[in-house]
């Protein structure tokens, strides 16, 4: 398998840097070669905030790559400023609550979900990062919920693990959630 390309992209505060490095990790416990390459302003929390996560069987050739397989946009300021980087026939996966349902490119696959609101729905809206890699998860079939669930366990912090089973049922609605058009 060649190297794909992941960009999870949202505001200061949404968790996309600790999202981004579940989804590295859960790479890492599939045996795949792996970078995380987080990318933030001066503005931090409310502020733009993205990261690259580039997996491969292979060593992984670069980061900061041109385009990318797979694109979450938290937010309409991210799903705008990587639209354009997403390679054709890939996919923008985008908080259909923060961010208006339009198709620009007729050369991706788009999955709007309204992840804000499906967060609110286990309990806390700062799950709609993790919600958002089950999505990632369903979607490109390159990541397990298994590996994901584990990775979430090695990288939340000790004084956070009490969060983990919300965390776990986020990633689980997030895979369930049906990805066909109505």
């Amino acid at each position: 398998m060649s190297e794909k390309n992941f960009i999870i992209a949202g505001f200061g505060g949404q968790g996309v840097l600790l999202a981004g490095e579940v989804l590295a990790n859960a790479f890492m416990l599939a045996g795949k070669h792996v970078t995380w390459y987080p990318s933030y302003g001066a503005e931090m929390r409310g502020g733009t905030v993205n990261c690259e996560v580039v997996m491969s069987d292979e060593e992984v050739s670069e980061v900061n790559k041109s385009d990318a397989d797979f694109v979450i946009a938290l937010n309409q300021a991210s799903f705008d400023r990587f639209l354009l980087k997403i390679k054709k026939g890939g996919w923008m996966i985008a908080n259909s609550s923060l961010a208006k349902e339009m198709k620009p490119r007729n050369d991706i696959n788009y999955l709007f979900t309204p992840i804000t609101k499906l967060a609110e729905g286990v309990g806390n809206i700062k799950m709609a990062n993790i919600l958002s890699l089950g999505l990632l998860a369903k979607a490109s079939k390159l990541v397990s919920l298994d590996d994901l669930n584990q990775a979430l366990d090695a990288v939340i912090p000790p004084h956070r693990k009490k969060l983990l089973p919300l965390n776990i049922q986020a990633l689980k609605i997030g895979y369930e959630y049906d990805l066909l058009p109505a």
